[in-house]
């Protein structure tokens, strides 16, 4: 019986893993959309003649990382000090940490730097620039900061003609701080539709941030990093003069909240949960699934955008969208499948164990929820890779 069981498992183990075979909740990941959308920004980037600091708050991955530099590493964007952490250890050695600094992080960021790592933290009050030069009275070494800069009122930062930027540069300077420069991130350009406003979203984050390397400069501070970016800003841009990087992150896998906003297709959109079907219950015009909003997030990014998507936008099992079709609700580990209401779509036939496969609102949301990525190259429905992916803070 053991040598049965045994055979068998081998057997399991020896069959090809495809989109038909691994278990389900899956995160797929389509690398040819991945590569392709690299290509597209990085090619219009090098039109506007500036650097490029990608975000990987999205993949968390070094496998996704390595295809940003296919020379091997460059510099990079974290949202958190365990991914400046995780990358670091992968080999990349010049980060942004691109969150507000908090105080109690301090001593760790400051362990990156004793291990090599050109790490540069974030800042927008005078209190967190006391905070680091009283760390830096010990002489160990320190992280580089950069100021925060307002150019929206989306979220933290001063204004370019804030008092407290020089303030916040003299503390620096007077505690042997390296400033490093300014950051800014247009967060309002994600309430765009259809890419209306987003030139002009893109150049009011630049104006603001050269504004604001400019008044410290007047003031007599050197401001050699001038970094701006979101997605819908970076491929937007028409002119960068005075920016010296850009940063983006979800454009590598795009989403639905991306395509709401006109900066990609649904073609473009990388990343994909497969669920199962479990059940019907025909008399509601539901399909069940296996997935609920622990696959799937409880990101409902699109439901002020004209077209709401529920949580998800559903495809057949080889990524192709089926027709106003969603996942209209969820719960923790269940998925209704519905036809968006008021489209007039049908519904299609999915017998139980059919697979689907399922768009995300918002790619760092749902693969938040997942441990490793299933690559998918688009040639067919083989797994060609397990990329895991790093959580925590």
């Amino acid at each position: 019986m053991l040598m049965t069981e045994a055979a068998a498992l081998d057997a399991e183990l020896a069959t090809p893993v495809s989109l038909e075979t691994v278990a389900t909740p899956a995160l797929i990941l389509d690398v040819t959309k991945v590569d392709r959308n690299i290509a597209r920004l990085r090619a219009h980037l090098a039109k506007l003649g500036t650097g490029f600091r990608p975000h990987v708050k999205t993949s968390k991955s070094i496998e996704v990382a390595r295809r940003l530099f296919p020379e091997g590493t460059g510099p990079i964007t974290v949202s958190t000090l365990a991914e400046a952490e995780y990358f670091a250890e992968g080999g990349f050695e010049d980060i942004t940490y691109a969150v507000g600094l908090s105080l109690d992080r301090i001593a760790r960021a400051r362990k990156l730097v004793t291990k090599g790592v050109r790490l540069s933290v974030l800042v927008d009050t005078l209190e967190q620039a006391q905070a680091l030069v009283a760390a830096a009275g010990d002489g160990g070494p320190m992280p580089a900061v950069l100021i925060e800069i307002d150019c929206d009122g989306h979220r933290g930062g001063v204004l370019p003609d804030d008092p407290d930027l020089v303030a916040i540069a003299d503390v620096l300077r007077n505690g042997r701080v390296e400033l490093a420069g300014v950051l800014t991130h247009a967060g309002e350009s994600y309430n765009a539709r259809g890419g209306a406003g987003l030139p002009e979203a893109a150049e009011g984050e630049r104006a603001a941030a050269v504004a604001a390397a400019e008044a410290l400069r007047a003031a007599g501070h050197a401001s050699p990093v001038v970094s701006v970016g979101s997605t819908p800003t970076a491929h937007f841009a028409q002119d960068l003069t005075g920016v010296t990087e850009v940063r983006a992150g979800v454009f590598s896998f795009f989403d639905l909240v991306m395509h709401g906003i006109g900066v990609c297709s649904l073609d473009d959109i990388a990343a994909s949960v497969l669920l199962t079907v479990i059940g019907h219950r025909q008399e509601k015009g539901w399909i069940l699934t296996d997935g609920g909003w622990m696959a799937l997030s409880r990101d409902r990014g699109t439901q002020r955008h004209p077209v709401d998507q529920g949580y998800g936008l559903v495809c057949d099992i080889d990524g192709n969208p089926f027709s106003d079709v969603i996942v209209e609700d969820a719960s923790q580990e269940h998925g209704i499948i519905k036809v968006r209401p008021g489209s007039g779509g049908v519904l299609p036939k999915l017998a139980i164990g059919s697979r689907v496969r399922v768009l995300p609102n918002h790619a760092c949301a749902t693969c938040a929820q997942h441990e490793a990525y299933n690559v998918v190259d688009g040639t067919g429905r083989a797994i060609i890779g397990n990329w895991p992916r790093m959580r925590g803070w």
